[in-house]
């Protein structure tokens, strides 16, 4: 059973904080101070230790460092209604684990004590793989529907139909494509991709079929094209929905017969090719608004794989920030190890319009700008809120409203929760301090506090 030390002045926190990891089924050990604290650690070991940052005559940060020099391994959270953004990047440096600005979430606390003690498990059991699967190859996600989506990769890596993969910009189409080629029998083949919205006309159809000396002014020598240099292997084409008609003529051909001519060339090139293709467009009403031809529609939408946007699947943020904050670390030279509870906290609240390629962007930013070897909320910048900023010159704080429209309530209620909650972590919990930063009067705050579930201090 793992043992936790409980460190807080205040009494009503501390049972509080008893009875909740009790119910967990956690040996429970309390100390009413910093002093009884190093004393316990002095003559005891803990797993966690979790500790307030501000108390009388010895303070929390003194309890870190005790606790970390007594014993090097174990786990600390902090835990503060009052502490500044300084005082917890000091936290971080001195050793801290995690850090938790009050009102916090006691599920995330629960967590992330959960996640310190299976570390120290397997640390001592020196597995040689200390985490467990967290997705497909180099796909990343564990929720419900990326498991359906490693299901149908599966089953569609074995056939040579073609492919459609839809969904919105950022969602990882290219990787899903790669994984089809990976798991099926060519995976030792080329597996070639061109975005179709990326290249101009003229230049496309050089690209896909070649060309012979001569065929146009600078064709110096033959060139051949991307379709003859997938032979026997994949061919992934990005962005379909931006084929011109006449490329839309050209693919279908290509799709029916099997067969390309380079340009300025005689003779026909045999094609034995597994096709993939990606849109974030709805085909099917492109296909009434007569912009992509039907007969094309249908011949590569044999299959087709739906993913879902990052806001569908919020269980796969955590692991996705993990291993970009890793990658980047890695890349800029920093000893940066994870990501703050409360940080990840106001990732799981955003809807990620730009869905993992905003995401990657965000902690990217977050591990250049960061200064501890902890992301705290203060290193990231997410776009909602400067839209919302944006709003107030007289912009809606959305792009676009859904043809299925949406709860206004529901929205505003999740504006409003965002930023009372940032006004209140930047007062240090102080309710006149929070008023006085969202420009309203304490009784209006009280209110919203009140209908949020949020608390804070009166002076």
């Amino acid at each position: 059973m793992a043992r936790i030390l409980v460190v807080d002045d205040d009494q009503s926190m501390r049972e509080l904080l008893e009875i909740l990891l009790l119910q967990e089924g956690y040996d429970v050990d309390c100390a009413h101070g910093g002093g009884e604290a190093i004393s316990k650690l002095e003559k005891s070991t803990y797993d966690v230790v979790v500790s307030d940052i501000r108390m009388q005559k010895i303070d929390g940060l003194e309890v870190l460092r005790r606790a970390k020099k007594v014993h090097p391994d174990v786990g600390v959270v902090m835990i503060s209604a009052y502490a500044s953004p300084e005082t917890a990047v000091e936290a971080m440096r001195e050793g801290a684990y995690d850090y938790f600005p009050k009102p916090f979430n006691t599920e995330r606390l629960k967590e992330v004590i959960a996640h310190i003690i299976r570390e120290r498990k397997e640390t001592v059991a020196a597995a040689p793989d200390v985490q467990s699967e967290q997705g497909f190859g180099k796909i990343i996600g564990i929720s419900p529907q990326m498991l359906r989506i490693y299901d149908l990769i599966r089953r569609v890596s074995k056939t040579d139909s073609n492919v459609l993969i839809t969904g919105e910009s950022g969602t990882g189409k290219e990787l899903i494509a790669r994984a089809i080629h990976e798991e099926g029998p060519r995976k030792d083949r080329p597996f070639i991709t061109i975005n179709c919205g990326g290249i101009p006309e003229n230049l496309l159809e050089s690209e896909l079929f070649g060309y012979r000396k001569g065929a146009f002014t600078g064709a110096a020598s033959d060139r051949m094209g991307l379709l003859e240099a997938a032979n026997n292997g994949t061919f992934f084409m990005d962005e379909l929905g931006e084929l011109s008609a006449v490329m839309q003529v050209k693919l279908l051909r290509v799709l029916q017969e099997r067969l390309c001519k380079p340009l300025g060339g005689v003779r026909e090139v045999s094609l034995e090719v597994r096709f993939i293709f990606a849109t974030n467009k709805d085909l099917e009403q492109e296909v009434i608004n007569r912009n992509f031809r039907e007969d094309l529609f249908f011949r590569v939408n044999v299959i087709q794989l739906q993913v879902p946007p990052l806001r569908e699947r919020k269980e796969d943020i955590p692991l996705l920030a993990e291993y970009f904050l890793k990658k980047y670390s890695r890349q800029q030279d920093k000893n940066i190890r994870r990501i703050s509870s409360y940080a990840l906290e106001i990732l799981k609240d955003y809807n990620f319009p730009g869905n993992v390629r905003e995401l990657e962007n965000i902690v990217e930013r977050s591990v250049a700008l960061e200064s501890s070897n902890i992301v705290l909320p203060e290193s990231m910048t997410l776009s909602h809120y400067k839209q919302v900023k944006e709003a107030g010159e007289g912009e809606a704080p959305f792009q676009d409203i859904p043809d299925e429209g949406f709860n206004l309530d529901e929205i505003l209620a999740r504006y409003e929760a965002d930023f009372v909650m940032k006004a209140l972590s930047k007062a240090h919990g102080n309710r006149k301090k929070c008023a006085e930063l969202l420009g309203i009067n304490l009784r209006s705050l009280r209110y919203r506090m009140e209908k949020l579930g949020l608390k804070g201090d009166e002076d």
